[in-house]
């Protein structure tokens, strides 16, 4: 759905994102499917009861009977019967660069799961299509490799300190306004881990007497940063507009619950790429929606930056829009940089103010500087300051290998989520006999990929998600890409009928909005 003739002017560029409706069939074939194994899982739960079978999981022991469960074993009904069955499609150990292709750990169970041994046998050279090595700084050779090997000879590994303390160094430093200088912001700080950077900066802006709006696919640092908080927190519909407006005009005519007054701030939290779905933030219109409501918008670029826009800024640059508009730019090194750790960048005084009253800043270890010249590398290769066109060419291969690989997956007629510009492609797999057999399939023709189901995605929508990469080639992309089609006619995996679903099929402008109840 092409979006530039609408939304007021407001999208520069194409904006092409569909969900496609999931068949009935198949969602009632993959109730049943979930239904049988609840079921099975009940019979044996019964059969461990009277010693039939083995019991291996986690219980109290018979002197502890009385104590206040420690173990709830209905909550661990899932992984005891459901989860156990498919655990060989996850946590696979890798035992070499996580770059294009990868080397695996070969392991073998021989009780159904439960426990795993290593055979010895490392399986060499697997396409890795499931790593966020965006654009193929996670290398052992080149600049990257070079210069944080130099640094490691110089400084060590370790700080051992904070930043408030005797863990500042002259690196910190310079990679912060280096990043500053980067997102196009006055001022930015680095963290050792992108996790805490939500979870633990969130609370630090908004408290109680504040409203958070949340997107309902948001990753959980997002969530626990703002149930930290304390303030109050209403959800809105993934990358709905109307829904997101309807919750801002609701606070600020009713305000708080019961005393009515007005909200300390409302602060919106979205993210550049969602993970799991594919998509991307529809955000010229969440900041005309900030601005029209006097909010602030905190933005998560963890998958977005150096994945998109023409010069791997992110979703601000993809949309041709001013930074200054976003008041909290989050992001993290971990993806695209190919090292650790995540940023915040601002107006100077959000900066200031987080170094003071930021729990990752006063309480945690400071980077690693290794870590540090890792990303400063990264960052000037993207920006050219290297005196090469090595970043700006990646950024483009990334962009290219992206919308080659949707367009295949979708002409196969596989159901693929998402905008057509994201790097992150979720294949729809339904049911939850398909998610390990997939893994297992994909494994066996030396292809890796991330199988996902439920709890990270709802009960019907299981999925394999792929991530490329700039280091991948298009003989890779190609190798890849023969075997999904092989192993979708294997597994009926096709469910496609080319009917797309928009997420949403109604133009952005005032009249819209107010019009729209929901």
């Amino acid at each position: 759905i092409n979006h530039i003739v609408h939304n007021g002017g407001l999208y520069k560029r194409p904006f092409n994102e569909a969900f496609e409706e999931t068949p009935m069939l198949v969602a009632v074939l993959t109730y049943v499917g979930y239904g049988v194994l609840t079921l099975f899982g009940y019979l044996r739960d019964f059969m461990r009861q009277w010693k039939i079978e083995k019991c291996q999981n986690a219980t109290e022991r018979e002197e502890q009977k009385d104590f206040v469960p420690l173990y709830q074993d209905f909550e661990n009904f899932y992984n005891r019967n459901l989860y156990m069955r498919i655990r060989d499609s996850w946590n696979r150990p890798i035992c070499s660069v996580p770059g294009a292709k990868v080397d695996m750990m070969e392991r073998v169970s021989h009780d159904y799961n439960w426990t795993f041994t290593y055979t010895g046998r490392v399986i060499k050279d697997i396409i890795n299509m499931g790593s966020y090595n965006y654009l193929g700084f996670a290398q052992k050779t080149g600049a990257c490799q070079e210069a944080a090997a130099e640094v490691l000879s110089q400084y060590g590994a370790g700080v051992c300190s904070t930043r408030q303390e005797m863990g500042n160094l002259d690196k910190h430093e310079e990679l912060e306004k280096l990043v500053a200088r980067f997102l196009g912001v006055e001022s930015a700080m680095a963290y050792g881990m992108g996790f805490a950077t939500n979870s633990m900066n969130i609370p630090a802006l908004v408290g109680k007497g504040c409203l958070i709006l949340s997107d309902e696919l948001n990753h959980a640092s997002l969530v626990l940063g703002a149930r930290l908080s304390g303030a109050t927190i209403r959800i809105f519909k993934h990358n709905n507009m109307q829904s997101l407006e309807k919750l801002l005009k609701d606070a600020i005519v009713h305000g708080q619950p019961r005393t009515r007054r007005p909200w300390k701030k409302i602060l919106i939290l979205v993210e550049g790429i969602y993970s799991m779905e594919g998509s991307i933030v529809r955000l010229p219109e969440v900041i005309a929606l900030k601005k029209k409501y006097k909010s602030y918008l905190y933005l998560d670029e963890a998958h977005s930056i150096g994945a998109l826009g023409p010069s791997g800024r992110g979703v601000v640059d993809y949309f041709g829009l001013n930074p200054e508009d976003v008041d909290v730019m989050m992001g993290t090194f971990t993806k695209s940089f190919g090292a650790a750790g995540g940023y915040i960048g601002g107006k100077k005084e959000l900066i200031d103010y987080l170094r003071t009253y930021s729990h990752s800043a006063a309480y945690a270890t400071s980077m690693s500087p290794p870590v540090v010249e890792q990303i400063i590398t990264s960052v000037k290769c993207i920006m050219g300051e290297d005196g090469t066109t090595i970043g700006r060419a990646r950024v483009q291969q990334l962009a290219e290998n992206t919308r080659y690989f949707r367009r295949r997956l979708k002409e196969m007629g596989f159901i693929i989520y998402g905008n057509e510009d994201s790097p992150v492609v979720p294949l729809m797999l339904y049911m939850p006999a398909k998610i390990g057999a997939f893994g297992r399939e994909m494994l066996k023709r030396n292809i890796g990929v991330v199988v996902v189901g439920f709890p990270a995605t709802p009960i019907i929508e299981s999925r394999a998600r792929f991530c490329l990469s700039a280091a991948h080639t298009k003989e890779m992309l190609d190798t890849a890409l023969k075997e999904i089609n092989e192993v979708g006619d294997l597994l009926q995996l096709k469910y496609s009928r080319r009917r797309l679903v928009p997420l949403l099929d109604r133009p952005f402008d005032e009249t819209t909005y107010e019009e729209t109840e929901d």
